[in-house]
């Protein structure tokens, strides 16, 4: 009988369970918190959907409510997007949030900057509304849209999309790249707007890609430039007054702008000179989060550089900030730091002239297993070993550190010649039992004339990119002033010692 009761008892409770609303709730008062007053989707372009933002919305008293509206203020018009505890749309009703308890905003947009009477951007605002009436609250959308000139390759009926070919692998299948041939009207890219390309933008032969002064170059995923057999790239930077913004500059990045990407390594192609391209400069140009900053496959077979790049900086690849096999190269105040792999890689022999470079690499991605400066006269694949001739591979008044022991490694053949020298340099290199002495005769005055091993340059914040030196600094006064450049990366004049590296010493900022 007792355990017929207790059985009586537990359904009544059940059953009285069954009728009460768990889910009883009070209206809003007006009275929610948020973790932002005003959420700001950073800069996007035309057409391009941002990243997703994250707002959280708090009941902060011990009762359970219930929302009875969450909108957009400009409704079913609004540029924004929204997704609601789990919901997504434009409009909400009756949301629940238990006491002491929250839920999640994620807010998004995408627009035409077409759609407005601005220029080149335009800042599109719009407010997510709580409830209606006296207990409304609001929670601001900021977002600045920017119009940029798309370049991309056609999309066909097939639903194929254009490519490049190059070539046939040893199946016999042809070797498709997404991309396309920029036409004679595309050939300039100006400082008006930014440029967004989409896979590769291909530079014919006999044509010049001009880059004018301040331009802003931001590449898709998986993009990049391509050089073509007889053509040229011309970057055409100056140096800017402001060393924030920048703004004679030419800047090679990522499509993504938000502060989260500003550092993000791999995030487009290369900087493609592919072989038989001609006559290539760079000046005054920055290259950021490429998975190889510039790709360099041969030379074109003159005596003049296939190319010449100066005052420039390459950072955050996630493979190899400069990589050139059997190039070409002439290099006068070229900063690298940041790389996968390594920051310069010589492959496959060929003739290179370093002048007042920094070649740091403070990578903290991941293990990297090779130095900042990597020197090869041969090219190992699955089925051979192919050696060309380093027929120089002159470094004058450089720095090459890192956060590794060892920043410099040789890969030869006997086979080929293997010609290098180092002159007024800073070089990382601990060898720590000697085993290396032979291969690396530093003291020898021929190799390694008036170049220094083991002393910290004492960069300024090498982590953050910047690799400036004050009057502490080894590399102060280190430079032979016959071979020094006139003038810094920063334009300022070279005193007399010269200081090697790309900048001159200076005073720090003050913290």
């Amino acid at each position: 009988m007792r355990y017929l009761y207790s059985l009586l008892l537990l359904c009544s409770i059940v059953l009285w369970s069954s009728c009460r609303n768990d889910f009883s709730t009070e209206p809003s008062n007006g009275r929610l918190s948020f973790s932002k007053d005003t959420v700001y989707l950073d800069t996007v372009f035309s057409n391009i959907g941002s990243s997703t933002y994250q707002l959280i919305v708090y009941n902060r008293s011990d009762e359970d409510i219930s929302i009875p509206t969450i909108q957009l203020g400009k409704g079913e018009n609004s540029n924004y997007r929204l997704n609601v505890d789990g919901l997504p749309g434009k409009s909400f009703e009756n949301i629940d949030i238990l006491a002491e308890d929250s839920i999640f905003v994620f807010i998004e947009s995408t627009t035409n900057i077409d759609n407005f009477s601005q220029e080149n951007q335009f800042l599109l605002t719009d407010a997510i509304e709580f409830d209606t009436g006296a207990n409304q609250q609001k929670v601001e959308l900021v977002t600045l849209i920017q119009d940029a000139v798309f370049l991309y390759p056609e999309k066909f009926d097939d639903g194929t999309t254009e490519s490049l070919s190059f070539g046939f692998d040893e199946e016999g299948n042809e070797i498709l790249i997404e991309g396309f041939f920029l036409d004679d009207t595309e050939l300039t890219f100006t400082n008006e707007k930014p440029y967004v390309i989409y896979g590769y933008a291909a530079v014919p032969g006999n044509r010049t890609l001009d880059i004018e002064a301040g331009a802003r170059i931001h590449f898709h995923e998986a993009s990049g430039i391509i050089v073509a057999e007889n053509g040229s790239l011309h970057v055409n930077g100056e140096l800017s007054s402001d060393q924030e913004l920048l703004e004679n500059e030419v800047i090679f990045e990522s499509d993504r702008l938000e502060p989260g990407f500003s550092e993000v390594p791999g995030q487009w192609g290369a900087l493609w000179l592919t072989a038989g391209s001609t006559n290539n400069i760079i000046d005054y140009a920055t290259i950021k989060n490429a998975t190889v900053g510039v790709l360099m496959d041969s030379n074109d077979g003159s005596n003049q550089p296939t190319l010449t790049i100066n005052n420039s900086k390459i950072y955050n690849s996630s493979n190899i900030g400069l990589l050139a096999r059997t190039g070409y190269v002439e290099a006068n105040n070229l900063v690298i730091n940041k790389a996968g792999q390594s920051s310069l890689n010589i492959s496959l022999g060929g003739r290179y002239n370093f002048t007042n470079c920094t070649f740091a690499n403070y990578w903290t991605q991941s293990y990297r297993p090779y130095p900042a400066v990597l020197v090869e006269n041969l090219l190992e694949t699955p089925d051979q070993i192919i050696v060309e001739n380093l027929i120089e591979a002159n470094f004058n008044n450089c720095i090459i550190y890192g956060n590794e022991n060892r920043e410099l490694f040789f890969s030869r053949s006997d086979g080929a010649a293997f010609n290098y020298k180092f002159e007024n340099c800073l070089i990382k290199f601990n060898d720590f039992d000697g085993s290396f002495a032979e291969e690396y005769p530093f003291e020898d005055e021929n190799l390694y004339p008036g170049t220094i091993i083991n002393e910290d340059p004492k960069f300024y914040e090498p982590y953050e990119n910047k690799l400036f030196i004050n009057e502490e600094s080894p590399a102060n006064g280190l430079a032979n002033p016959a071979t020094a450049t006139h003038q810094d990366i920063l334009g300022t004049t070279r005193s007399n010692p010269p200081d090697s590296g790309a900048y001159e010493s200076s005073p720090f900022p003050e913290e």
